[in-house]
Order: C-alpha cells, then sequence, then structure tokens
C-alpha cells in the first residue's frame, strides 16, 4: 500500500503564515535531548525572535535543558496556542535546528528585543546564571489545521538582514514609541486588523514590525519589504498616511 502524502505545497501565503508564528510568539516547548539518557526532554519557555525571525530564549544555567545544549546544540522549539476546543484542530509549527548561545557582541540588541516582548524579565536578565540562546532554524513543519500540513526550509521562514537597521532600531523603537503612538495604532488597526490597543512598536526589520499590547502580539508586514535601513522613514511614514485616508473615509 502507497502511503499517501499529506504534505501540502509551500507557496508565499504559507511562509507568511510560518513566520507570523515565529514573530508573535511569546512562549514555546523546547526540546533538547537529555547528555545522560539521550531521551528527549521538553519544557517551557519564553521566546521572542531575532531580526532574521530565529527563536530567541533566555534560560538559566541551572536548568537541564541549559546544559543538555551544551552537550549537544540539536534542539527544536514548538509554537502556536492551543485556543478552544479540539487542541489539533489550531494552527501551530515546530522549527529545528541548531542552537547557539549568544555572543557578546549582539547580546545588548537582542536583549532589547526579548524584554520588548517580556518586560517583566528585566528582573532576572542580567544575572549572572542567565544567557541568551538562538535557535539557527534549518527547517520546520508547519500545521495549519487539519489538512493543512507543510514542511518548510530554512531559506522559507528567515528573512534578510540589514547591519545599519539592527543598529538603529533601538532609537527608532524609542522615538514611535514616545513621539507617534498614533501613527502605531493605525499600523495596528490597517496593518494587523487589530483594534483594542494601546499598541507599542516592539521590534523592526526589514520585512515588517512586531506590536505589543499587554500579552498580545502582532505583526505588520511591510509590501514590498524593505531594501535597506534607509528605506524605513518614508515607508512609515507612506503606511501611516494611507491608513489615515482610509480611516476617514
Amino acid at each position: 500500500m502507497t502511503k499517501k502524502d499529506v504534505l501540502q505545497p509551500v507557496d508565499a501565503d504559507v511562509r507568511r503564515s510560518a513566520k507570523t508564528f515565529l514573530r508573535t510568539a511569546r512562549h514555546a516547548a523546547l526540546a533538547t535531548i537529555d547528555p545522560a539518557s539521550g531521551i528527549p526532554m521538553a519544557s517551557r519557555i519564553s521566546v521572542a525572535s531575532d531580526s532574521r525571525g530565529c527563536p530567541l530564549f533566555l534560560i538559566s544555567q541551572l536548568s537541564g535543558h541549559f546544559g543538555a545544549l551544551e552537550s549537544d546544540p540539536r534542539a527544536s522549539v514548538l509554537l502556536g496556542d492551543p485556543g478552544r476546543g479540539d487542541p489539533l484542530a489550531h494552527p501551530r509549527i515546530t522549527v529545528f535546528g541548531h542552537a547557539r548561545q549568544v555572543s557578546d557582541n549582539s547580546r545588548t540588541r537582542l536583549r532589547a528585543r526579548f524584554l520588548a516582548r517580556h518586560p517583566k524579565a528585566e528582573l532576572y536578565v542580567d544575572l549572572a546564571d542567565f544567557a541568551f540562546w538562538r535557535l539557527e532554524i534549518e527547517g520546520a513543519s508547519f500545521n495549519g489545521g487539519f489538512g493543512k500540513a507543510y514542511q518548510l526550509t530554512g531559506e522559507d521562514l528567515l528573512a534578510p538582514t540589514d547591519p545599519d537597521l539592527e543598529e538603529m532600531e533601538a532609537g527608532v523603537v524609542a522615538h514611535m514609541n514616545e513621539d507617534h503612538r498614533d501613527a502605531i495604532a493605525l499600523y495596528a488597526q490597517q496593518g494587523a486588523d487589530h483594534t483594542e490597543g494601546p499598541w507599542t512598536l516592539a521590534c523592526v526589520d526589514l520585512e515588517g514590525l512586531d506590536l505589543t499590547s499587554s500579552d498580545r502580539a502582532a505583526r505588520v508586514w511591510f509590501d514590498p519589504p524593505l531594501a535597506t535601513a534607509e528605506e524605513l522613514r518614508p515607508r512609515l511614514v507612506a503606511m501611516a498616511k494611507r491608513a489615515r485616508a482610509v480611516t476617514s473615509n
């Protein structure tokens, strides 16, 4: 008997849906390999993402998965909220690859990204036994619900980066949250179909914006993506102008 292939073809909409999962997730199940027994073990973690979309997490050296990753960096994270009713009817994605501890030269930038998603982590983020890890994505299994299974590559999920944008990100986020909260509200309403706020800007990358409101997160996509950091300001101005025109009609 021939086994039926349940995987569906991957297109631009599937890639964007999967990327949205990565950008908006606040928690995940991290699976590592126990160095003593070789048995997989899973634990819940808080997550954010770097500018490429790789999962970023903060864990203590006292945890079992810290030592497991030092012994064997192969890992996966399961993202997605089960919601009401049958949990298998709700979308989820498992991304897998190798986890790497974040080096000192990028820690400040990634620290800001993580705290933008998890402000209460400021209580322990700088304790000596905590460190940031990043899962370098090699592939993913994305399930959008019954009959919607996809296999994705790292290329499907990872975004391009611009060092200049990464360097200016903290200043852009601070400026927008201090002086342009009205524009952020418009981005949330027109770009992510969210009206209840207040919303703040958490992160920015070449493909879009990450917004937060209390425990909620939203992704606003640039269409088309930015090519360089220099395109960010005029794009934000144009998006706000277009959103105001829509809301005034």
